[in-house]
């Protein structure tokens, strides 16, 4: 490895098959550029879904710590929006981008004790508050999907997986702009089989969109070439 005088010297390491190189360098005095690449790789945000179930984090209470970015499987999503809330203050994006996904709802906070929770109210029941468990699949996954796109602090870098499954039609726009508006704040990669999401992000020009194809049996993003860059492709 080489040291922060350029250096190289070997180095004495067990590391197991299901470990990296990376993860076992803990050493920043020794190795300070690998060390801050590690620590912004740990940073990064994996959103592959999120579970729905009964039993899934989403809908269970959670501690009342000041989260500023939400975990990979949204288990601190209260967390996130009491940090909005009551800590940061200002839910003016979250409130508006509710009412546009859910004309006439309301996301509910309160003031979190030991644990932290959410609810929501909608036009038809104003005076009955739906807590999390209660909630449809894909509202809640909007939802977590607010949490990761409008919490506090950003991770350096976004990976959304087919973010649209178990969400309406008619939430593809509201969930576009919320990508547009966390692509102001960071980087993001998003995969969807969503023709009107893939629309929707295109039309407000923050990046470049890829389409991914079957040939000969092998699945290709349509103009990557074998060294790594794309070109563009007339149909």
């Amino acid at each position: 490895m080489r040291g922060e005088d350029g250096r190289r010297a070997q180095v004495d390491m067990d590391v197991l098959n299901s470990e990296t190189i990376l993860g076992r360098l803990e050493d920043p005095s020794r190795y300070p550029e690998l060390d801050a690449v590690r620590r912004t790789l740990l940073q990064w945000r994996f959103y592959h879904g999120f579970r729905t179930d009964a039993d899934s984090p989403l809908r269970q209470l959670c501690a009342a710590v000041a989260t500023p970015t939400l975990a990979s499987n949204g288990a601190d999503l209260a967390a996130v929006f009491a940090t909005l809330a009551h800590l940061r203050g200002d839910t003016a994006d979250l409130t508006a981008m509710i009412s546009d996904a859910f004309p006439g709802a309301r996301l509910i906070v309160p003031q979190p004790g030991r644990m932290a929770s959410f609810g929501m109210t909608f036009p038809e029941f104003p005076n009955r508050v739906f807590e999390a468990w209660e909630l449809s699949d894909g509202t809640l996954r909007f939802l977590a999907l607010a949490g990761a796109l409008l919490a506090y602090r950003l991770p350096p870098f976004i990976a959304l997986n087919e973010p649209e499954a178990s969400l309406h039609e008619d939430l593809m726009e509201p969930l576009a702009k919320l990508v547009v508006r966390a692509a102001e704040r960071t980087q993001i990669w998003l995969v969807t089989h969503s023709a009107r999401l893939a629309d929707a992000v295109t039309t407000a020009g923050i990046g470049k969109v890829r389409e991914v194809i079957k040939r000969d049996g092998a699945t290709q993003i349509k103009g990557l070439k074998p060294w790594g860059e794309y070109e563009d492709v007339e149909e």
